[in-house]
């Protein structure tokens, strides 16, 4: 198939495709015209990409995956790399869940803070008020 046929395929753009390719992800064998030719395997390499990144991780981080499908492995995390930048990704995750529960500490504990003070109506002077001030 073309590439423009990949990329309705796969849901995508003609220009990432290419994007993918200059990054070494996607293989392109060019036809004695010069046209892109790929096969299945390059979509399901596109889907694998696709996947991964809409869980957060960055092209750099599909590479292991990218690699274990096109040894022929079943699936893209048959692999040991694979299984490492799962793990990191993880740790990742975990860490910021970790600061994001400090932040919710911390907003609870000022929430009560000023909950306790019994807090009264805000008023804001108006414009009259804050030109008598200024004379």
């Amino acid at each position: 198939m073309r590439i423009g046929e990949l990329a309705r395929r796969a849901g995508t753009t003609t220009r990432a495709l290419r994007f993918y390719e200059a990054q070494g992800l996607l293989p392109a064998r060019r036809a004695a015209n010069g046209y892109r030719e790929y096969g299945e395997e390059d979509l399901r390499l596109v889907s694998e990409i696709q996947t991964l990144q809409a869980v957060g991780f960055s092209l750099d981080d599909t590479r292991p995956f990218v690699d274990c499908l096109r040894a022929g492995h079943e699936s893209g995390d048959s692999c040991a790399d694979s299984i490492e930048v799962y793990e990191r990704k993880l740790a990742e995750v975990d860490a910021c869940l970790a600061r994001l529960s400090e932040v919710r500490t911390s907003l609870l504990a000022k929430l009560a803070g000023a909950l306790h003070r019994e807090p009264g109506p805000c008023t804001v002077p108006g414009p009259a008020v804050l030109e008598r001030e200024e004379s």
